[in-house]
Formats: structure tokens, C-alpha cells, sequence
């Protein structure tokens, strides 16, 4: 286990009284079958902060790559339909990989998270027709392509979103080398 997943289990145990292990099977009384409903739960019910929640979360369904028996596979599914912005995917990995040897991917149910000492992108097959390019930049303004998160939960602050492979323009890896190096 990564020591910054295992800092937030022990932090957990440290600041509600209960291990993950019992966390997991109080959500799992409750018969969640949704990632969003179990955040809910924990903040609304128990105080939970978002990254204590997700947490949880991810653990209870499995949906980390911690958890999954294949981290490979956790990826490829989030294609499954969506097979085009596959090679959108390959690209960005292959430019983030270069920014440096400390660069982590962290796959998810529904998107990879990539880390340096903390998160400073997500790459989301979102729908269909939208890729997102989830950018930590706090502080720093809308501009060109980068537009501000809006979502209330969001874990990023910033996005780029994609249709097409010709969108990867070197604006989009000027911004997550920009989230990369705030991240250090």
C-alpha cells in the first residue's frame, strides 16, 4: 500500500474512533451500490470531509486500485464504449510519464488519478463525446482552455475537456507540466 493511503487509514481511525474496517461495514449495512451515495452518507451522517468519504467509498466498493485484483483492467473499463479516446489516454500517459520518475497513476472505477507527493490531474473518459483533463491549480485563473471546476465536490480545480485527439494541443501539457510542478 502506498504510505499516503495508508497516512489517510490511520489518520480515519485517529480522528472518528472507528478503523476502516468498521467504516466498511456500516456502509455496507446500508446496501449502497453507488460511490455518490455513499459520500452522501458519510458526510451527511457522520461529518465525513470528502477525502475521508472517498476513501471509504472506494474501499467499500472496491473501486481503487488498492483494492482491484487488476489494475489494468480497472483502466480498460473505463473505455469499454468509448474505445476513441483511448489513444487520448495513451498520449497524455506517455507525456505525464516524461515530466518525471515520481509521476504515480492511481486508476479508479471511472477515471485514473495521477499523483506526484498529491494529485495534481484525473483523466476521465466522462461521456461519449467529452474526455476531461482534471487539473489541480488553485489559485490560478480561468485561461484559454482551462476552465474552473464548478462542481461543489470537485477534486480538482480546475478541467480541460477534450472531443477529439486533435484537441491535445501543447496548451493542454503546458497546464498539467504547470499542476505537476505545483504538486512537488
Amino acid at each position: 500500500m502506498d504510505p499516503a493511503a495508508q497516512t489517510m487509514i490511520d489518520n480515519l481511525e485517529k480522528n472518528t474512533g472507528k478503523s476502516l474496517g468498521e467504516w466498511i461495514e456500516i456502509v455496507q449495512k446500508e446496501q449502497f451500490q453507488k460511490h455518490g451515495e455513499i459520500l452522501k452518507f458519510l458526510k451527511e451522517n457522520h461529518g465525513f470531509t470528502h477525502g475521508f468519504a472517498n476513501l471509504v467509498a472506494h474501499k467499500s466498493l472496491k473501486s481503487d486500485a488498492g483494492s482491484a485484483e487488476d489494475v489494468n483492467e480497472l483502466v480498460k473499463n473505463q473505455y469499454k464504449g468509448k474505445e476513441h479516446f483511448w489513444p487520448i489516454y495513451l498520449q497524455i500517459e506517455k507525456e505525464l510519464k516524461s515530466f518525471g520518475s515520481d509521476v504515480e497513476f492511481a486508476p479508479k472505477n471511472a477515471y485514473v488519478s495521477v499523483k506526484r507527493k498529491k494529485q495534481f490531474a484525473m483523466l476521465i473518459p466522462a461521456t461519449k463525446t467529452r474526455y476531461e483533463i482534471g487539473i489541480n491549480l488553485k489559485g490560478q485563473a480561468s485561461e484559454g482552455i482551462l476552465e474552473a471546476e464548478t462542481k461543489s465536490n470537485a477534486m480538482c480545480s480546475h478541467k480541460v475537456v477534450i472531443n477529439h485527439e486533435e484537441q491535445l494541443s501543447p496548451e493542454v501539457f503546458d497546464w498539467l507540466k504547470k499542476a505537476y510542478l505545483a504538486a512537488g
